[in-house]
């Protein structure tokens, strides 16, 4: 009851109410568009296509991504995912070009520029994804019969043009999203994806237990409190913080410091997993070159590593991938945590970190830490990423339903949920209510 007062106060502000009914809008515009298939394409003879991506592979992880959309040859087919590869680009090129790094620290300003220049290599990169995925659509299944006016060159042309014209839209909703409705749109738009896939998987996993007599329902309760604890985890990764307390002299009447014990006290908040899901999706990005690189090859060498990195249940997958992701979590979190630079902006503020010189020792303390919570971090999230592979071989489940056990799809949902709760905490908050998870009677105004 509790918790339907609260649904019932968020429901009384009227701005969170309309950013709330702007986003399920947007939300439905964007789901509506990932079922109209290309024109010249008959959506009747999909079927096979369609069967390619119900298991493993890039394919299953970039339909999961879209919503179903790639396997329906939709004007959406592409989805949010070439602004993403654009956004990740800029950020690594932001560390080496000085022109970038100038951008950077203009503010506001300078991010609109960064902005515009991620959306300009966006439409660059669906220029080359479009053509690809067209030319492969025949190769991955679609019968020829599909292409009801034939493959000529107005068809490359105009389908090109609906798919980059479809992910510039889809990139439109998300800045959309993000500036009158509630949470990250692009995120958002990732997350509905994964998550409309996700009935279907269960479906088919509930079939294949209880109709045929492969465990019951005891099997799917089993499997459900096991998939509870592993977002139970997942949360526990995303919101563990390492707090370093930071000690703030008091300015005097005369604009002197005074370092006492009656400086403010504060704390630099330093998470366990600093680099999100970025880890897994570079790893899983340099898992299937080798794959592409055997393939080119008759040799058994070659054939026996085809088999091996083909399979994203193997043992030897998953080994070379948890590797990898450790690997990468080190790499990203140091060009995405700057401690020199945190180290500064607290000198300058006033601040030090108690028993630490401020400058380079305050950098190199937040850098060992930094470190230390990095290991478990990239551990935790190895095995994360890996766990469908554990309920795949040990308990049997359909490798649809089994990707939610794990990796990209489960941390993005966890990660994409939590910001969104915390928004519409903090529009409670100001308007005086609980937050969300809390009771939700009206609280006194402070004074």
């Amino acid at each position: 009851m509790k918790f339907i007062d609260t649904l019932k106060n968020v429901w009384k502000i009227e701005e969170l109410r309309n950013r709330i009914m702007v986003t399920l809008g947007l939300l439905l515009v964007y789901r509506f568009g990932a079922q109209v298939v290309l024109p010249g394409i008959d959506a009747s003879k999909l079927a096979e296509f369609a069967g390619k991506f119900e298991g493993g592979g890039i394919g299953a992880l970039l339909n999961a991504f879209t919503g179903g959309a790639f396997a329906n040859a939709s004007v959406f087919a592409l989805g949010i995912m070439p602004y993403i590869s654009a956004s990740i680009v800029v950020q690594l090129m932001q560390i080496a070009v000085p022109y970038l790094q100038k951008l950077q620290k203009e503010g506001e300003s300078g991010r609109k520029k960064i902005n515009q220049i991620t959306r300009w290599l966006t439409i660059g990169i669906c220029l080359v994804q479009a053509p690809s995925y067209l030319v492969g659509l025949e190769a991955l299944g679609v019968p020829a019969e599909a292409f009801i006016l034939g493959k000529d060159a107005m068809f490359y042309f105009s389908s090109t043009i609906i798919l980059v014209t479809g992910c510039i839209f889809a990139m439109w909703l998300g800045e959309k999203i993000t500036d009158k409705g509630i949470g990250n749109g692009i995120s958002i738009l990732i997350m509905v994806g994964i998550i409309a896939t996700l009935p279907q998987s269960f479906i088919q996993e509930f079939a294949a237990r209880v109709f045929e007599s492969n465990g019951g329902l005891i099997m799917i309760l089993i499997e459900l409190v096991i998939w509870f604890v592993i977002i139970l985890l997942s949360v526990l990764l995303v919101m563990a913080v390492r707090k370093i307390p930071v000690q703030y002299a008091r300015r005097t009447a005369s604009g002197e410091y005074e370092k006492n014990i009656f400086g403010a006290r504060q704390f630099i908040p330093l998470k366990l997993n600093a680099s999100g899901v970025m880890p897994i999706i570079f790893a899983q990005a340099i898992m299937f070159v080798p794959s592409a690189v055997a393939g080119l090859s008759d040799s058994e060498f070659a054939k026996t590593l085809q088999a091996n990195f083909s399979d994203i249940f193997g043992l030897w997958y998953n080994i070379v991938f948890a590797i990898l992701i450790i690997i990468f979590t080190y790499f990203y979190t140091a060009i995405t945590v700057p401690t020199n630079k945190m180290a500064d902006d607290l000198k300058r503020s006033g601040g030090f970190i108690p028993g630490i010189k401020p400058g380079t020792d305050t950098a190199e303390f937040l850098d060992r830490i930094l470190s230390q919570i990095t290991l478990p971090g990239s551990i935790f999230l190895a095995l994360i990423a890996v766990f469908p592979a554990f309920v795949f071989q040990l308990m049997g489940i359909q490798q649809g339903w089994a990707l939610f056990y794990g990796g990209t799809s489960l941390l993005i949902m966890v990660g994409v949920a939590i910001d969104t709760m915390q928004q519409i905490n903090s529009y409670l908050l100001n308007r005086h209510y609980d937050g969300l998870m809390k009771s939700g009677k009206n609280r006194k105004a402070v004074a």
